[in-house]
């Protein structure tokens, strides 16, 4: 069986983030045909300036496109912030604008809040299209999480959360199934 590599990025920087505890628990929960990957490194990116994006690119820029490319599939959660993306989230968008690893990569949205959390959703919904992501699902994928400082134990010990965490999970099976060729 060929795993398939899911690149999993989390729009929030806090230290205990109900965004990053629902992909840390959708790594736990994988089943063997993914692999999760958790991308760290969204608070060492510069601020995006096109002048910058150039050869040689900045060390933290060079390996979020790597990531990119190597991956079969991109899962996203993102917090809201005033209704929008936040920025440190955007500038991650922004540096990927011009690269060659987005285009056409299978994207599916994870939304973590409780509570009325679409605006931003629907803005990453419609900057990853402009991209010209693959977005796999028209309304973001909701697992109700408590909000800041919910961690990845607590997700795993809802069987409700793992539920909607294994719908996210199916839904990328289904959508990375390597097609059979004929004998």
């Amino acid at each position: 069986m060929t795993k398939r590599r899911v690149l999993c990025l989390s729009g929030s920087l806090r230290r205990v983030s109900a965004n990053t505890a629902a992909l840390q628990a959708a790594q736990q929960l994988a089943p063997e045909s993914l692999e999760l990957e958790l991308h760290d490194g969204l608070g060492a990116l510069p601020l995006f300036n096109p002048d910058n994006d150039v050869e040689p690119l900045p060390p933290a820029v060079r390996a979020l496109r790597e990531a990119v490319g190597r991956a079969d599939a991109l899962l996203i959660a993102c917090p809201e912030y005033a209704h929008g993306v936040p920025g440190v989230f955007k500038n991650l968008l922004d540096w990927l604008v011009g690269s060659l690893e987005l285009p056409g990569k299978p994207v599916l949205l994870l939304n973590t809040a409780a509570r009325g959390s679409y605006h931003a959703q629907e803005a990453l919904d419609e900057i990853l299209r402009t991209m010209s992501a693959q977005m796999l699902s028209t309304r973001p994928v909701t697992v109700a999480l408590p909000g800041a400082g919910c961690t990845t134990a607590q997700v795993l010990a809802s069987a409700e959360r793992c539920a909607e965490l294994q719908c996210t999970l199916d839904t990328l099976v289904e959508a990375l199934v390597i097609p059979s060729t004929p004998s």
